[in-house]
């Protein structure tokens, strides 16, 4: 049970960290980067961006971070590991805000973009609609889940110093 508890809580702590490093890029370079051009480049940009994040490398890290969290801490549940459980408890209550947010918030905006036609849709007004939401709304996750990594990653460090 130690070695699969402890594995569960690393693999949870990777791909949490992969998943806050993906939307902190987004807050810090992407979307501060696409700000600067004009409103096709970004419209497109995002769209092809949207498409292509789709795929198993981003499905393995955002699904496994909250799969291999939930089984981390139910692994955890036993006498002899339970004082860690407070921090990966307090990491899943943190992705469960990065998985809200893009519910609500990023994912309807993609598909805001997604829908838009290509020469009728007034860019300018798609651009205004979808931008500082979005932008908002990834802060909020990349916060969230950094926040989440930090305590995944205590967590870990704790499970180290338990006997046995």
């Amino acid at each position: 049970m130690g070695f699969l508890s402890t594995a569960s809580l690393f693999v949870a702590t990777v791909t949490t960290g992969l998943t806050a490093g993906l939307f902190a890029a987004f807050a810090y370079a992407v979307m501060p980067g696409l700000g600067r051009t004009d409103d096709r480049t970004l419209v497109l940009a995002m769209r092809r961006i949207n498409e292509s994040i789709l795929n198993v490398w981003f499905a393995a890290c955002f699904g496994g971070a909250l799969v291999c969290t939930v089984l981390a801490a139910a692994l955890h549940l036993d006498a002899g590991r339970r004082a860690v459980l407070p921090w990966i408890v307090a990491g899943l209550l943190l992705y469960l805000v990065v998985l809200g947010v893009t519910a609500a918030v990023n994912v309807p905006l993609n598909n805001v973009l997604a829908r838009a036609g290509d020469t009728d849709t007034d860019l300018a007004a798609l651009r205004h609609r979808f931008e500082a939401s979005w932008v908002r709304a990834n802060v909020v996750r990349a916060v969230a889940s950094t926040g989440a990594f930090g305590l995944l990653a205590w967590a870990l460090v704790e499970a180290g110093r338990l006997p046995g």
